[in-house]
């Protein structure tokens, strides 16, 4: 069944759950909390009209609706009680505080009421479509096309246990890439697809959803690599379980009916966090263009005073999966600064200007990027946005610099706040890893940690 079909099922019963709710809610307040005969107002054509949505985007921040086809039932054991814990709280608050009671009690009887009945009406018919999924699933009538990257021994062991287990796991195999262009021991079991050079192409052509990596424990920079490239897709990361020495602190053990893989988590922060960070993104940028607006006039006089060209510098940079945009500063350099090619700065480089010397070591060049953040270029904390010429350069060394690429790049980062500007390609790998330890730990919290010391290093002006 299609995860579209599946996923417009969960939200019209997660919708007609919440509608007949807040009806039988009222129905009870009326009948049972204030004695008098049932008839509606105001409160109830607002309630039935606007919770069930209000409900809709709470499942949706906590990631309910997200993948549906991987829900499994003590997830949405969890989510539905969780979920129905918070929402009855709040509808307590905005609806039921300022009722007009005989005791305390009531209140506790109307909360109680209107838990059990919304996680009642909410979980069965959940737990009747996520059993129906899993069925299926473990039926083997439906799952995820999965992809093998590997063709030894080692990967027929893999692919032999998965299909020896007595319940699916969802791997639909659809064929299998080798990639020392020799092993090709599966092609008795799997088409062969090519080889692992033809990884992007063939995960387009086959929509595959899952790969599973079966490398030997000593390949340790080739399944580097391979991870890396597969970062700019929306699909699981499988790995076997001898490679976890240099993936600690990434992944999640899972052993699913005895097929003990190791799934590679790649999103850290929860959903309702990527939310509140796009809304702070959007009001402290739009507050900041307007409130700043005294400060660009008198850094835009100085940039024109002090040197001839543009007041504001655009320049070609690479943001999340890889999109291309152009960011924008005030100018620091004198024009015409890369007459021979794409350049790093230095700390005495002679291209800069006095004024924009000053710029850098306060940030204040990087003020008018509040208008990328507005438009989801960018966001105020992620890692810092390289040029392509610069990032062939570094991936060269380090693939798993395209990690930083998942998400939107920020006016400032981990790595700006530890490093600063980095004056070569090295030093852009040292504080890669500043930027790559911020993408494994990525929160709320620590994102108003790096804007706290952004702020100080602004006005002590003491940036690198």
């Amino acid at each position: 069944m299609k995860s579209n079909f599946l996923l417009f099922i969960l939200v019209f019963f997660d919708w007609l759950s919440a509608f007949f709710t807040w009806f039988f809610f009222y129905y009870f307040r009326k009948t049972s909390i204030e004695n008098v005969e049932f008839s509606v107002n105001n409160s109830f054509y607002i309630g039935i009209t606007f919770l069930p949505i209000a409900w809709l985007i709470l499942y949706a921040l906590q990631g309910i609706y997200k993948d549906v086809k991987r829900l499994y039932r003590l997830r949405i054991l969890i989510n539905t009680f969780s979920s129905t814990l918070i929402g009855s709280i709040g509808i307590f608050f905005v609806f039921l505080l300022d009722d007009n009671i005989n005791s305390y009690s009531q209140y506790y009887y109307s909360v109680l009421f209107l838990f059990f009945i919304h996680f009642i009406l909410t979980f069965f018919p959940r737990i009747i479509l996520v059993s129906y999924i899993v069925k299926k699933i473990h039926n083997r009538k439906d799952g995820f096309k999965t992809l093998i990257i590997g063709g030894s021994d080692k990967a027929i062991n893999i692919y032999q246990e998965i299909n020896n287990l007595p319940k699916g796991i969802g791997c639909e195999f659809v064929g299998f890439l080798n990639i020392n262009g020799v092993d090709k021991l599966l092609d008795e079991y799997l088409p062969y697809l090519g080889h692992i050079d033809n990884l992007e192409t063939v995960i387009c052509n086959y929509n595959i959803e899952e790969v599973i990596i079966a490398l030997e424990s000593s390949e340790h920079d080739k399944l580097k690599k391979i991870i890396s490239r597969l970062e700019f897709a929306d699909i699981n990361i499988k790995v076997l379980p001898d490679m976890y020495d240099i993936l600690s602190g990434t992944v999640k053990m899972n052993n699913i009916f005895g097929a003990l893989l190791i799934n590679i988590k790649s999103e850290i922060m929860p959903i309702w966090q990527r939310v509140f960070k796009r809304m702070l993104d959007i009001i402290i940028s739009l507050m900041s263009l307007v409130l700043l607006i005294p400060v660009y006039i008198i850094l835009a006089i100085l940039v024109k005073l002090t040197s001839p060209g543009p007041i504001i510098f655009r320049q070609d940079r690479i943001g999340k999966n890889g999109k291309l945009f152009r960011i924008v500063k005030f100018r620091t350099m004198f024009i015409n600064s890369e007459i021979n090619g794409p350049q790093l700065s230095s700390s005495n480089d002679s291209r800069i200007t006095k004024v924009g010397r000053f710029m850098r070591r306060s940030r204040l060049d990087e003020f008018l990027q509040f208008y990328n953040v507005l438009i989801g270029e960018m966001s105020l904390v992620g890692p810092r946005p390289e040029r392509q010429f610069f990032i062939d350069k570094i991936v060269e060394r380090e693939p798993q610099f395209l990690k930083l690429t998942k998400v939107r790049p920020g006016i400032t980062s981990w790595g700006q706040v530890k490093y600063g500007y980095a004056e070569n390609v090295d030093q852009m790998i040292d504080r890669m890893k500043y930027d790559l330890l911020y993408l494994k730990n990525r929160s709320l919290s620590l994102d108003f940690k790096i804007m706290f010391y952004t702020v100080l290093i602004i006005f002590k002006g003491t940036g690198k």
